[in-house]
């Protein structure tokens, strides 16, 4: 009886978090690592499974609810605005085994999470994970005060088998794009006024040359832009997905 009643427990879990991920678009992709998994939540947050991992980055609850996902091994966090780092999801997504990574300036409020800052990398939950710059030169919230100031805040580029994913967080194209390599899969901001302009967004992966390109934290920016100025580029694969 107690047999019964445990598996009747994990069925109804696993049947809850296939139900919450139903609702959410999900590209698949074919790695030497296994099948990797992209969930795309909403704003900027995502979800990636790969075999029996699961990797949030920004996960906030305004977009899902995370009592009905599973719990995360690894969490990146990009940096610590409100629509980024949601202190509700991680305590609903965190267990003693989860690693919490982010930038300086999210430890104020989150304890317990290592540290990465712009040029870092590490081995985390069998995948490198490599902090890279993320930043704003043009927007500003007031004369010489940067939405998002240079060494404050992280975009990661991950490694999942023979795949490498680069989140960007919040940026602009910054001139350091131009040095990340081999990147198959790229997440690039187009929320004006606070990162990229679709000519922004299409001048940084001209820079580096993404197999797969997804707009994302786009707000109300018409995605049809960056489709427009890509479509000469046989390189790049734009992939527009639905974001709440």
């Amino acid at each position: 009886m107690i047999k019964l009643l445990a598996l009747a427990i994990i069925l109804v879990l696993v049947c809850g978090f296939s139900a919450a991920a139903q609702n959410y678009a999900t590209d698949v992709f074919e790695t030497s690592a296994g099948t990797l998994k992209i969930t795309f939540l909403g704003h900027a947050s995502l979800m990636f499974t790969l075999g029996d991992k699961t990797i949030y980055a920004d996960p906030v609850s305004e977009w899902a609810d995370f009592r009905q996902f599973p719990k995360a091994d690894l969490i990146l966090l990009t940096h610590e605005h409100k629509d980024h780092m949601d202190t509700k999801a991680l305590d609903q997504l965190r267990t003693d085994k989860t690693v919490l990574v982010g930038p300086e300036g999210c430890a104020k409020e989150i304890k317990g999470m290592k540290i990465m800052h712009n040029g870092d990398k590490q081995a985390i939950q069998g995948m490198s994970v490599e902090a890279v710059p993320a930043y704003n030169i043009v927007d500003m919230r007031s004369p010489g005060q940067p939405f998002h100031p240079k060494g404050s805040g992280n975009g990661y580029v991950i490694t999942f088998g023979d795949e490498r994913v680069y989140v960007a967080g919040d940026t602009e194209n910054i001139p350091e794009m131009q040095q990340l390599k081999a990147i198959d899969i790229a997440f690039l901001p187009m929320n004006l006024p606070y990162t990229m302009t679709p000519e922004m967004a299409a001048d940084a992966a001209k820079s580096f040359g993404p197999k797969i390109l997804y707009p994302y934290h786009y707000g109300n920016t018409d995605t049809a832009r960056i489709v427009e100025l890509l479509k000469g580029n046989k390189g790049i694969e734009v992939r527009i997905r639905k974001l709440n």
